[in-house]
């Protein structure tokens, strides 16, 4: 019974980042939420909101993480390398089958890789205990923390880098002229109109991944906090669980999608060599 009230605890606790339950008087209570991230503070005039922050702290743990794991590898593996030498050997599995060989996977294995684990632990962190329902009082009581992947400020760059980084591949695939002439291309109608539509699929994709993401975490987090708020015990857990299994899901497509499209650049190289 306590393993039960506590992993309801749990999922009670981890109120969206992106929602808050806030007092208006002592006898009412009910739930503000919010689309946009709230500003905490500025720095040099810049605003620094609650998935800014979030997002600061997601990234030096990360980053320490990372290097905690490099200082720990040796050439006698223990269990958590076996782990992780066998994830990285399944995802570079996948690589091949869509890129080709295992050469052009090994190549592309770190942009993949870290799409893939920003994204993951940007949609995990908004269930961490605490995350949204920490309250920063000021002129307004705000939630100090916000789930990254619930700011459509952090996905929309995360799309921004990743259709960024597809055409700087393009261009080392192809060389810059050929790239360019995809998107302007004079040498015939059909050509000219075909260069219109590339350059209108790059900003689809760029809205595509935005608020694909955007909209599957942050109405997965408004979901699970409205629950919570209005039976707050056994019902919201199963939720909870939930949205870790489609933070895993999201940050799959997203890497996923990346490849496909990185993919798409290498096959048109390989098709520029053999005409």
């Amino acid at each position: 019974m306590s393993k039960s009230t506590s992993t309801n605890t749990i999922a009670t606790s981890s109120l969206s980042s992106s929602v808050s339950i806030a007092s208006t008087h002592a006898e009412s209570r009910g739930v503000h939420i919010s689309i946009k991230a709230e500003k905490l503070f500025e720095v040099g005039g810049i605003p620094v909101t609650n998935g800014l922050f979030l997002s600061f702290i997601l990234l030096i743990l990360m980053s320490a993480g990372a290097l905690l794991v490099r200082k720990k590898l040796a050439l006698v593996p223990g269990m958590l390398q076996n782990i992780a030498e066998t994830l990285v050997e399944g995802i570079l599995s996948v690589m091949d089958g869509i890129l080709g060989s295992r050469r052009e996977a090994e190549r592309y294995f770190p942009l993949i890789a870290t799409i893939f684990l920003i994204v993951l632990f940007s949609n995990w962190f908004g269930l961490l205990p605490g995350v949204g329902s920490i309250l920063l009082h000021g002129e307004e009581t705000v939630p100090l923390f916000r789930a990254p992947s619930s700011d459509l400020n952090f996905t929309l760059a995360m799309a921004l880098i990743t259709v960024v980084m597809v055409n700087i591949l393009g261009v080392t695939a192809i060389g810059i002229g050929p790239h360019i002439k995809k998107f302007i291309n004079f040498g015939s109608p059909i050509a000219f109109f075909t260069g219109i539509l590339e350059f209108v699929s790059e900003i689809a994709r760029i809205i595509s991944f935005s608020f694909r993401l955007f909209g599957n975490i942050f109405a997965g987090e408004v979901l699970l906090t409205v629950i919570s708020f209005l039976v707050p015990y056994v019902v919201p857990v199963p939720f909870f669980f939930l949205e870790v299994f489609v933070g895993f899901i999201q940050a799959f497509i997203f890497s996923m999608l990346a490849l496909v499209f990185t993919g798409m650049a290498v096959q048109e190289h390989e098709a520029h060599e053999k005409l």
